[in-house]
C-alpha cells in the first residue's frame, strides 16, 4: 500500500477545504428558503403588504430561481463554475442588503427576485465543482452525502434562526447572509478548482437558446404559481401556459437546428440524468415541496399553531432528513444508486401516507411525528440518492447544467404538485381532505420508486460515460465521470 506524499495531503486538504466552502454556499441557499417563512407576517405588517404580496415575497424567488437555473448551469460550464461561483455570491450579497434595507413593497421583491437569479448561477455552480472536484464513485458519493446533508441542517436552521431574528427585526432575516456570502468568496479562490480539463471555454453561449429556455421556464413557473394562488382557468394562468407552450415549440426548434444547442444531444441520450429529471420532479411533488406545503397548512391552519410553534414542529423532520443524507451516503456504494433510491422513495411514501392515516389522531406527538420522521428519512435518502445517480455519467463540461436540469424539474415538479393539492384542499380543508391530499403525495413518492427501480436498471455507467464524451468531442479522450467505484446494478 503507498505512503501518502505530502502533495496528495495537501490536495486533499485543498479538497476537504473546497467542499466544506461549497457545503456552507449550500447552506446559504437552504437557510435563504427556510429564514423567510417566519418573517412574512412581520414583513406584511411593516410594509402594509396584502396577503398576495406577502405570498409573492416567496414566489418571486422561486420563479426567477427555476427560470434561470439552465442558464446559469450552462454558463458555469462555459465561463468556469469557480467565476460563476464568486460572481453569484456577491450578487446574493447585494441583493440582500438591498432586502434588508426595503423600504417599500417593490424594492423588496426586486431583491427577492434578484437573489433567486443569483441562486440560479450558485445552484449548478456548486454541483458543477463538487462533481469535478471528487471523482464519480465513494469519494463523490461521500462529498454529495456531505452537501446534502449541510443543504438540510440549512433549512433547520432557518426555522430556528428565522424567528429568533424576526423578535429584533425581519430585516435580520436578508442581513444574516451576508457573512457566510464574504467567507464563502474569499475562501473560494483559494480552495475551488479552476477549469477542468475538458472545459468548453472556447465555445461561445447559445444566447437565443437560453433566453427561450429561460423565457419557457419563467412563463410555465408563473402560470403554475398563478393557478395554485387564483385558480386553472384564471385568464392569466391560461394566457402563461399558452406561451409556455409556445416557447417550448421555438425553444426545440432552435435546440434542434443549432450548432451549439443549450443542451447538447448527449445529455438527452444520457438515461441516468433522464431518469435523475424524472426523479428529481417527483421527489419535490411528494416528500419535499408538497409535504412542506401540506404540513405547514396543517399545523397552521388545521391545528392553530403559531409560526414560531409550526417551525419547531418541523425541527424533527429537518433532523430526520439529515439522518437519510447520511445513510444514504453509505448505501449507494453498498447497493447500488438503483436499489437505494427506490427504498427511499418507498420510505418516504410510507412516511406520507402514516401522516394522512393519522390524520384524526390527537396530538402532536402521535399523529404527527411518526409520519415526519419517518418521511424525512426517506426525504434525505431520495435527495443526495438521485444526484449521484442522474449526474454520474455525465461528462465534467456538462456537469452545470446536468445539475440544472434536475434542479429545475425539481422545482417545475413542485410548483405543479402544490397547484394541484390546492384544488384537492379546497378553501376550507378538513381531516378528510388533508387525508386525501397525503395519501396523493404517498401515491406520487411510490411512483418515484417505480421510476427509480426501471430507469436506472441495467445502466452500464462507464459506457455511458464514454459515449457522451465521444459525442461531445470524437478525438479527445473522455477526462470526466468515472464510475469504477459504483455498483454495477442488475
Amino acid at each position: 500500500m503507498a505512503t501518502p506524499t505530502t502533495d496528495d495531503t495537501a490536495r486533499s486538504g485543498k479538497a476537504m477545504g473546497g467542499l466544506a466552502t461549497l457545503s456552507a454556499a449550500q447552506f446559504l441557499i437552504a437557510l435563504d428558503f427556510s429564514v423567510i417563512f417566519v418573517a412574512l407576517p412581520s414583513m406584511g405588517a411593516d410594509l402594509a403588504l396584502s396577503d398576495s404580496a406577502v405570498q409573492w415575497v416567496v414566489s418571486a424567488y422561486s420563479v426567477f430561481f427555476a427560470g434561470f437555473l439552465v442558464l446559469g448551469g450552462r454558463a458555469a460550464d462555459r465561463l468556469g463554475p469557480r467565476n460563476l461561483f464568486i460572481a453569484a455570491l456577491l450578487v446574493f450579497g447585494v441583493a440582500s442588503l438591498i432586502g434588508g434595507f426595503a423600504g417599500q413593497a417593490s424594492m423588496l421583491l426586486v431583491a427577492r427576485a434578484a437573489q433567486g437569479v443569483a441562486a440560479a448561477t450558485l445552484q449548478p455552480s456548486i454541483l458543477s465543482l463538487v462533481n469535478t472536484t471528487f471523482e464519480a464513485g465513494r469519494a463523490r458519493t461521500r462529498a454529495l452525502a456531505v452537501w446534502g446533508t449541510v443543504g438540510a441542517s440549512g433549512l433547520a436552521a432557518g426555522v430556528v434562526i428565522g424567528g429568533s431574528l424576526t423578535a429584533l427585526s425581519w430585516r435580520w432575516t436578508f442581513f444574516v447572509n451576508l457573512p457566510l456570502v464574504l467567507i464563502c468568496a474569499l475562501a473560494a479562490p483559494r480552495l475551488l478548482p479552476g477549469r477542468t480539463k475538458d472545459a468548453r471555454t472556447g465555445v461561445p453561449l447559445n444566447i437565443l437558446s437560453a433566453v427561450l429556455c429561460t423565457a419557457t421556464v419563467l412563463v410555465t413557473v408563473l402560470g403554475l404559481t398563478l393557478a395554485a394562488d387564483k385558480g386553472w382557468t384564471d385568464p392569466v394562468s391560461l394566457i402563461s401556459f399558452a406561451a409556455a407552450v409556445v416557447l417550448l415549440v421555438l425553444f426545440l426548434t432552435r435546440e434542434r437546428s443549432s450548432a451549439q444547442p443549450l443542451v447538447e444531444p448527449a445529455l438527452r441520450r444520457t438515461r441516468t440524468l433522464l431518469a435523475g429529471c424524472g426523479s428529481s420532479a417527483l421527489y419535490m411533488a411528494s416528500v419535499a415541496g408538497s409535504e412542506f406545503y401540506l404540513v405547514t397548512l396543517l399545523l397552521q391552519e388545521g391545528r392553530g399553531y403559531e409560526p414560531l410553534e409550526a417551525g419547531i414542529a418541523f425541527l424533527p423532520l429537518a433532523v430526520c432528513i439529515t439522518l437519510g443524507n447520511m445513510i444514504a451516503g453509505r448505501l449507494v456504494n453498498s447497493i447500488g444508486v438503483r436499489r437505494s433510491l427506490t427504498l427511499a422513495f418507498l420510505i418516504g411514501a410510507a412516511g406520507l401516507a402514516m401522516l394522512g392515516l393519522q390524520i384524526h389522531g390527537d396530538g402532536y406527538l402521535t399523529s404527527i411525528l411518526p409520519g415526519l420522521v419517518v418521511s424525512g428519512i426517506g426525504h434525505g435518502m431520495i435527495y443526495t440518492s438521485m444526484f449521484v445517480g442522474g449526474t454520474r455519467d455525465v461528462a465534467d463540461h456538462n456537469q452545470g447544467v446536468a445539475g440544472a436540469l434536475m434542479t429545475t424539474t425539481q422545482y417545475a415538479g413542485g410548483a405543479l404538485g402544490v397547484a394541484f393539492l390546492v384544488l384537492v384542499l379546497g378553501t376550507n380543508p378538513d381531516d378528510g381532505r388533508f387525508l386525501v391530499a397525503f395519501l396523493i403525495a404517498g401515491a406520487v413518492a411510490f411512483g418515484g420508486a417505480l421510476l427509480a427501480w426501471t430507469g436506472f436498471a441495467s445502466t452500464g455507467s462507464r459506457e455511458a460515460a464514454q459515449d457522451s464524451a465521444a459525442v461531445a468531442d470524437p478525438a479527445a479522450p473522455h477526462s470526466g465521470s468515472r464510475t469504477t467505484d459504483v455498483p454495477r446494478e442488475a
